[in-house]
């Protein structure tokens, strides 16, 4: 018997999954544990596997499609079996385009009184003056009018009584006067392109015959009465589309509705500290020059931050509606920017980890998370989140809460400031934290404690290893 393949829940969060890859063909022979097609789901790219063994009697879907969690996509089973999936999505049919304009029927209207068509077979003219038009006159149903693009051009009008002689053209290379102007082809030509008039200028070649020397004062006056040059017009250079609308992606769609869900309805409020990073950088620089591997400035603040949350387990906490869940262990989520929008892999238990270990999980989570290839309970599951903007050249933001913890901290960029320190004015870095608190579960004091322990610890980086 035929098996159907449905749109599995390969993530907690995930409600719809988008094909992007059909790793197996219409009869190709597929095993169970088999991957037969890569799907995107809100979060990364995963694996859909099959559940039967058989052939791959029919792909439902195409591969860009999204379709919804238990809905069909595929179905195996023996050579020669029904391949009907019930509840397959069918194809919508194609929008009907706008109605076009009826032609007027035979039986249409007659045409207005005292109107006649034209000699010239423009329908609804005046009659000529002087004539008798009769009272009502219909035009023929199977003579449709000519259109504008089509009727011949009226005749131009005899002289006659009343009717003035056109005025003659002037003969090419003549002047307002009619009289043909002598100049040398040189001149003719410069005149032309600055636009000026030949007639009634003096010539000094043979015969009065004006030549390239005669123009010279002419221009000079010709400039001097026209003025400062004309702007042009602007003159726009369209695109070939004015815009382009493109579908919202799956990650895309679950941070719209989880910041939908966090910035309303969550109390939050933020408090931001600015802290002295000497110490830290001087650190980094000795860490960094034994060799074993490169450590950043955000692996040591996420370091501080898990140490931090460690002693205020108030702020590594969810909230649940109903309770408080306060977490003693610290699963510390990191915000990684991805193509589409943002994940947050999780760094489980940084608070038991050394820096070094923290460097290397960071950066292989961060890469995997740019390649969409990140397993469910690699971004979920954390207990507090760490967002870094200072690479960006940031002083400070605000980051929005990732429900259900019930805080995030934005980092800002190090940068040097004139600070007092020891009583004198110098320079200092110097970086910016500012944390974001759910009011249901971090108090003010709270979240000042938190960053006030946080601060201690960067600057004094023998705390991270006390």
């Amino acid at each position: 018997m035929a098996t159907t393949v449905v749109m599995e829940a390969l993530s907690p969060t995930m409600e719809e999954g988008r094909l992007v890859e059909w790793k197996k063909q219409e009869g190709d022979k597929v095993a169970v544990g088999d991957v037969i097609a890569e799907v995107e789901t809100d979060k990364a790219v995963m694996e859909l596997v099959a559940r039967a063994a058989g052939t791959l009697l029919k792909q439902v879907v195409a591969a860009g499609a999204t379709v919804p969690v238990s809905n069909p996509v595929a179905i195996i089973g023996e050579p020669g079996e029904a391949t009907d999936a019930p509840g397959a999505p069918k194809p919508e049919p194609p929008k009907s385009e706008a109605p076009r304009a009826e032609a007027p029927k035979p039986d249409a209207a007659p045409a207005s009184a005292g109107k006649t068509p034209s000699r010239e077979g423009e329908t609804g003219a005046s009659a000529p003056a002087g004539s008798a038009a009769p009272a009502e006159v219909a035009a023929p149903a199977a003579a449709p009018a000519a259109t504008p693009a089509t009727a011949p051009s009226p005749a131009r009008p005899a002289a006659g009584p009343g009717r003035p002689e056109p005025a003659p053209v002037p003969a090419a290379g003549a002047g307002n006067g009619g009289t043909r102007v002598k100049a040398s082809p040189l001149a003719r030509k410069i005149a032309a392109d600055r636009g000026l008039d030949l007639q009634g200028v003096a010539g000094s070649g043979p015969a009065g015959r004006i030549v390239e020397r005669d123009l010279a004062n002419l221009s000079a006056q010709a400039a001097a009465q026209a003025g400062p040059a004309a702007v042009p017009a602007f003159v726009p250079a369209g695109s070939a589309t004015p815009h382009e609308d493109v579908p919202l992606t799956q990650i895309r769609k679950t941070i719209a509705r989880r910041l939908a869900q966090s910035i309303g309805p969550i109390p939050t409020f933020y408090l931001t500290t600015e802290i002295d990073m000497e110490r830290v950088t001087e650190a980094r620089e000795a860490l960094n020059a034994l060799g074993e591997g490169k450590v950043s400035f955000n692996d040591i603040t996420m370091k501080a931050t898990a140490l931090a949350l460690r002693q205020h387990r108030a702020c590594n906490a969810w909230w649940q509606d109903d309770h408080i869940r306060y977490w003693n262990d610290v699963h510390l989520a990191m915000a990684v920017a991805v193509q589409d929008g943002l994940i947050t892999p999780v760094i489980r238990y940084a608070d038991q980890k050394s820096l070094r270990q923290i460097a290397a999980e960071a950066k292989d989570l961060a890469g995997r998370a740019r390649d969409r290839r990140l397993k469910p309970d690699e971004y979920t599951g954390g207990t507090f989140s760490v967002s870094n903007l200072g690479m960006l050249d940031i002083d400070e933001f605000t980051a929005v809460i990732n429900p259900p913890e019930a805080g995030i901290l934005a980092i800002g960029r190090i940068a040097e400031r004139a600070v007092v320190h020891d009583g004198e004015l110098t320079s200092r870095r110097r970086m910016r934290v500012t944390m974001s608190c759910d009011h249901r579960v971090i108090d003010g004091a709270t979240g000042a404690q938190f960053l006030k322990t946080l601060k201690a610890m960067l600057e004094n980086p023998l705390a991270l290893v006390w």
